[in-house]
């Protein structure tokens, strides 16, 4: 059988047992419900607009949302049969869908920003998920997601190459004292890792930022493509990766944890990753580096533990925000004490070009004219977004541990 008659089969199937096993008039169950929802998937051999490709976060057998790769227009669709109106929210815009004659409820956006990005549909005034595309966390829930793709040279960099070797993703926990409960990060290695069981690696440990956990890098970001495809073309040296949450996690049954979340990083986090993976342990073989929120706690944590780190990368700068002594009448006066420049082999600031970049590059100049080795990049069409993240990755990571 085809796959995409495959497809048709199940979306059939997925159909007809939505509405079979709700009630036994199929007919009177969808007037009578104003909110009910049937799996989003149309079936495949039915053509899609020309110049539409399903998104590359979709789900299985899913056709919608689609995405114009000229155009950058998407087409959203929800079966929601018995809802009287349906809205999305994309990009900080409000669409109004219609009912399709497929029935359907569909709209197609303007174009759009090309990246990843969150979206969420208004049914009757209640917010859903899109049960067409895969969940991302971010805004401290699960949303949709879409990818407004590039073109296909510029997003190389993060997309899988089936031509180079790939590493892996090691979903590990630990034990926090301090949290009070088990907690999760994610780790990459590179591809070689298992090959060469006498080496041992550089680390960077890498932060996501608000609203986001340690699913946030490898999975909006493509974090571990990211690495594979700088390391396999000699750009990076092979290093880990370490992708942690930056909050305190609580459960219902766990004690309230009151400690400040760096001090997490440092204290339990290093040493668990030292004890379990092959890692140089001194302080010019790690780094840290984080996006939005993510930066503001690399700032800080790096600033207190110079001891501990030697490479510090901020995209999408915060540290000015969090760190009230860091600049005084316009001064970065900390630049003046002897251990940055000492100690830091690399403040590396990044913003892109669409999120009021000046601050940031004024920052970075007054950083250079004290001395320190400061390196100011900016993204270019970008504004506070995943684009701008993963480019920044892909500028720092080649610069440390060398």
């Amino acid at each position: 059988m085809k796959f995409s008659a495959f497809c048709f089969v199940l979306a059939a199937a997925f159909a007809a047992v939505s509405v079979s096993s709700f009630a036994a008039d199929p007919a009177a169950e969808l007037a009578n419900a104003p909110v009910r929802f049937r799996p989003n998937m149309t079936p495949t051999d039915q053509p899609m607009p020309d110049g539409f490709v399903p998104s590359d976060t979709n789900v299985f057998c899913a056709q919608y949302p689609a995405v114009n790769v000229k155009t950058k227009e998407a087409i959203f669709k929800l079966n929601a049969p018995g809802a009287r109106s349906v809205t999305l929210n994309m990009c900080g815009t409000r669409y109004n869908l219609e009912r399709g004659a497929d029935g359907l409820w569909q709209v197609k956006t303007k174009p759009l920003i090309v990246g990843f990005h969150y979206y969420k549909f208004n049914v009757d005034g209640n917010e859903v998920f899109d049960p067409g595309t895969k969940a991302f966390f971010g805004s401290n829930a699960m949303q949709s997601g879409i990818e407004v793709p590039e073109d296909p040279d510029e997003a190389a960099y993060y997309q899988f190459d089936k031509n180079v070797p790939h590493g892996q993703i090691r979903r590990c926990k630990y034990w926090s004292e301090l949290n009070g409960m088990e907690r999760v990060c994610n780790v990459y290695t590179p591809a070689e890792y298992d090959k060469n069981p006498d080496r041992r690696y550089p680390v960077l440990y890498l932060m996501h930022g608000w609203g986001e956990d340690e699913t946030g890098w490898p999975n909006q970001g493509h974090a571990d493509y990211i690495m594979d495809n700088l390391i396999a073309a000699g750009k990076a040296v092979p290093m880990i990766v370490v992708m942690d949450c930056g909050d305190i996690k609580k459960g219902p049954t766990v004690r309230p944890a009151d400690v400040d979340v760096l001090q997490i990083f440092v204290k339990e986090l290093i040493p668990f990753i030292d004890s379990t993976f092959r890692t140089k342990t001194d302080r010019l073989n790690r780094a840290m580096a984080g996006l939005s929120r993510g930066s503001g706690q690399t700032w800080l944590t790096v600033r207190a533990n110079l001891d501990t780190y030697a490479w510090l990368g901020c995209f999408s700068d915060n540290f000015i925000i969090y760190d009230s002594g860091y600049s005084e009448n316009g001064r970065f006066h900390d630049s003046e004490k002897p251990e940055y420049k000492e100690k830091l082999k690399l403040i590396f600031v990044s913003h892109g070009s669409a999120e009021n970049p000046a601050i940031p590059r004024t920052m970075v100049e007054l950083m250079k004219s004290h001395g320190l080795n400061a390196v100011f990049y900016e993204p270019q069409g970008t504004a506070h977004e995943w684009l701008t993240w993963r480019r920044s990755l892909r500028e720092f990571a080649p610069l440390i541990f060398k």
